[in-house]
């Protein structure tokens, strides 16, 4: 009987009394298997709509917090050769401790007194300044006191050519009335020659007349002469006057020049002390170069050269160190893709080579053996991978992270973001959309999808 009618006499026949019934009737099994399949069916779709936390994994590895907490070389800041290691590779030291001494190896620096030579000629070159500001200061007090003599000089011509000038005009006085004398002269000798031909006066009358004209023809010369001479002394002491000006000015030039030329060498000799005293700070500074000291507390993790007499280069690296006490944080490297998901605070889980973890990505309360930590820091510029990376700090507020880790470890990432129905992450997988954009713990929001105009 295959039970295909709907119109069914099993309520009224009975079953047990033939074998048939009990031959086409379905097992016992049958019914469980059916009963589980639907069980199953059932808590499958209940799980659908169990929440999802979203999440980005990747691949990282453990880092410092700062920049100088991380792994480092020391070079060598000058060249010299390897004479004596004062540390071993994974020693702890102090900041300042010595951990190498180089000998020198140029032929420039071999002098042992080299910075007391360099102190030597620095004193020597600063005496010769003092040398210099002597003499400038002595020209100076000479073109004073030449500027002095030639205003005293001035005033005591300038009196001369005065005093010439009044003389040429007393003598130009006596020259008019000399010539005046004489007019008058000639003028009574022409009336006594009248009267003297007339026969009015005698001969001795014009004879004094005519001897009268002679004075003072005599009187009239001696009178232009001396007119003459004061106005040639005058000249002279205006000429004296310009020469005693022209020769003082060129004095105090050919002083002034004197006292710039010395300046001039005065600063060539500071130009030549200021570089001494570089050179010789820079002997100083340099054999404190010899003794290579740890930057920080650190430890010794590699010596780059190894030996004693090996010759080290000019910023050659000559051993590496690891700062101690460095705060950890991890790498994480993202897609260009999962880049706007991640924003500063995210919280994101650490699965640590070495340390056992059982991991379920969705449920985060169910996991178990991670370490959580907080982004910190996002790159703005892609990597030669293609890939962005994240900086995440351990969370304070959480269990901290193992102390036998060490910089350099790998870690398996889980950046969690939004929590959503299984369901909708199932359907996101299968069609390979990106997790939805996670801002403080929520979906955006309506107006937040809406495009702005």
């Amino acid at each position: 009987m295959l039970n295909i009618s709907e119109i069914t006499i099993l309520d009224k026949v009975d079953q047990k009394k033939y074998r048939s019934f009990q031959r086409t009737s379905l097992a016992r099994a049958n019914r469980m298997f059916k009963r589980w399949l639907l069980v199953t069916l059932g808590i499958f779709v209940i799980m659908l709509f169990l929440p999802w936390t979203q999440n980005i994994q990747s691949k990282g590895k453990v880092t410092t917090l700062l920049p100088d907490q991380r792994p480092q070389t020391i070079h060598a800041t000058i060249g010299g050769r390897v004479e004596k290691w004062f540390v071993r590779e994974g020693q702890m030291v102090k900041a300042g401790d010595t951990i190498v001494f180089l000998s020198e190896i140029k032929t420039e620096y071999f002098d042992p007194n080299l910075v007391g030579r360099t102190g030597s000629q620095v004193a020597a070159v600063e005496g010769s300044m003092g040398s210099y500001s002597g003499k400038v200061a002595a020209l100076e007090d000479q073109i004073v006191a030449m500027r002095q003599e030639l205003k005293f000089k001035n005033e005591q011509l300038r009196n001369k050519v005065r005093q010439g000038q009044l003389k040429i005009t007393s003598d130009s006085i006596e020259l008019a009335r000399a010539k005046i004398d004489l007019e008058t002269a000639q003028n009574q000798y022409l009336r006594a020659k009248e009267m003297y031909d007339k026969g009015l006066i005698p001969l001795t009358t014009f004879e004094q007349r005519n001897l009268k004209v002679q004075e003072t023809a005599a009187k009239k010369i001696g009178a232009e002469n001396k007119w003459l001479i004061s106005r040639n002394e005058l000249d002279n002491a205006r000429l004296e006057l310009s020469t005693v000006l022209n020769e003082y000015a060129n004095k105090v030039a050919k002083a002034e020049s004197d006292k710039f030329s010395t300046l001039s060498d005065r600063f060539d000799a500071e130009n030549k002390l200021n570089k001494l005293k570089v050179e010789q700070e820079n002997y100083r500074r340099r054999s404190g170069f010899y003794y290579i000291t740890a930057p920080q507390d650190c430890y010794i993790t590699q010596a780059v050269v190894a030996g004693v007499g090996e010759t080290v280069k000019e910023g050659a690296p000559v051993v590496t160190i690891m700062p101690a006490g460095a705060k950890l944080a991890v790498e994480m490297y993202v897609k260009p893709i999962d880049l706007p998901l991640v924003s500063l605070g995210n919280r994101v889980n650490f699965i640590f080579d070495g340390w056992p973890a059982l991991v379920f990505s969705g449920w985060p309360g169910l996991t178990f053996g991670t370490f959580e930590g907080k982004v910190v820091a996002i790159d703005n510029n892609i990597g030669a991978d293609a890939t962005y990376r994240i900086l995440i700090a351990p969370d304070e507020a959480v269990k901290p992270w193992p102390m036998a880790l060490r910089p350099g470890g790998g870690a398996q990432c889980v950046a969690l973001l939004n929590d959503v129905p299984l369901w909708y992450e199932l359907w996101r997988q299968l069609n390979g959309f990106p997790p939805d954009f996670y801002k403080n713990g929520f979906l955006p929001s309506e107006k937040e999808k809406t495009p702005k105009k």
